[in-house]
């Protein structure tokens, strides 16, 4: 309440709102500005209160104020910053990120600078599919309490892409504070966690990603309690070859000695990069692909592939409230990735030359699940499993 009797925002309005609805109330009086977003409680009148003067006036029955009437609902198509037709060349990195979206798998990208790790990485969502009405009420209930709800947006509609700074602290990625609240971890729920310069991080910021990774959901714990936030979010890291960048390069010589780049790649641990379902190589693209005007696939081809894939992981999992591929369990597994003996054989052959743990068998059981799914096969084909062993990292630190 502000000087001049005016009724100021507040953050967390929906899920104070949604409290109310499971009280039992029928009716709640909130700022006008926060009306929109309360709103989106179904079975719930919500009163706008502009000042003080006004709500004495309403319950003295002087100046009634008129509940708040939603507006229609905006179907709108956002405008994303990258189109995958506008990206030249790498495409076996687009179809690696076509089935991590397909899947919701985490991916790891390396590669030179320059060679455009960072562009397919903001080209992602554009091939995410449409969030749902309930998703799209937990992303906004996470915003709200975190106080990053734009006031003309009552309820997100399109999922996040989160993309901290490697300088970003250990409140700011995982949240914190007095009274815990979200951090970027927690914002990317739904959406995109891009980590750009990943060995950069800090070993500390790191490692902390590998339970919300396996949980999907953080909780923080403070001297005057708890609080759990969900964190079901992708991850795309994306990191050079070496300090220099160009370890490996067929054209430019790298200056950094060997201990240099296997403590560079080593900031990375071994149980994160086992975490990570697809690693895949960006090379540097060469002048005839950077000069070609024709242009590639439209995200949009890709979405529609996308959504497809994500429709029949709906339907399988429909009595279980997972909500695709990457969510499975080792049950989920046992049941939905069977595999033939050729396929039987080929993965036998994978884990005595790649040295695979159980997470790693698993995580390319599920990794084909969706290749599968991609092509509309009901069980998992040898080229669909062939294609998900390579996408597993080929030097192990």
């Amino acid at each position: 309440l502000s000087l001049d009797g005016q009724v100021r925002s507040v953050t967390g309005m929906l899920p104070m709102a949604v409290a109310a609805k499971e009280q039992g109330l029928s009716a709640i009086y909130v700022p006008e500005s926060n009306a929109a977003e309360a709103a989106l409680v179904q079975g719930l009148e919500v009163v706008p209160v502009a000042s003080l003067a006004s709500l004495v006036g309403h319950l003295h029955g002087y100046t009634p104020i008129p509940p708040y009437a939603p507006p229609a609902a905006d179907d709108d198509v956002p405008i994303y910053a990258v189109d995958f037709r506008d990206v030249k060349g790498q495409e076996h990195v687009k179809r690696a990120l076509e089935v991590a979206a397909a899947g919701s798998h985490n991916v790891l990208m390396g590669g030179p600078p320059g060679s455009g790790k960072t562009l397919l990485a903001r080209g992602v969502p554009s091939i995410l599919p449409r969030m749902t009405f309930e998703e799209s009420l937990v992303v906004t209930k996470i915003y709200s309490v975190a106080g990053q709800l734009p006031p003309d947006t009552p309820l997100i509609h399109h999922r996040p892409y989160r993309a901290p700074h490697h300088t970003i602290s250990f409140a700011g990625l995982v949240g914190g504070g007095k009274i815990p609240g979200p951090g970027e971890i927690s914002l990317a729920h739904r959406g995109v966690l891009f980590l750009d310069e990943l060995p950069e991080f800090g070993t500390r910021l790191l490692e902390m990603l590998r339970q919300p990774m396996e949980d999907k959901q953080l909780t923080i714990a403070r001297s005057a309690g708890s609080l759990t936030f969900p964190s079901n979010f992708m991850l795309i890291g994306a990191m050079n070859p070496c300090p220099c960048g160009w370890y490996g390069d067929p054209v430019k010589e790298c200056t950094c000695s060997n201990s240099m780049v296997s403590r560079y790649q080593k900031r990375i641990s071994g149980p994160l990069l086992d975490r990570i379902d697809i690693h895949i190589e960006v090379p540097r693209v060469e002048y005839e692909k950077l000069s070609d005007e024709r242009l590639g696939e439209p995200s949009e081809a890709i979405r529609k592939r996308v959504e497809a894939a994500r429709e029949r992981q709906r339907r399988r999992f429909e009595s279980t409230g997972l909500m695709s591929n990457a969510d499975m369990g080792p049950a989920e597994v046992r049941d939905h990735c069977q595999v033939d003996e050729a396929g039987k054989s080929l993965l036998r052959a994978a884990m005595q030359q790649l040295h695979m743990s159980a997470r790693a068998y698993h995580r390319i059981l599920k990794l084909a699940r969706t290749i599968a799914d991609l092509a509309g096969s009901e069980g998992i084909e040898t080229a669909q499993l062939a294609e998900a062993i390579q996408y597993r990292p080929r030097r192990q630190s």
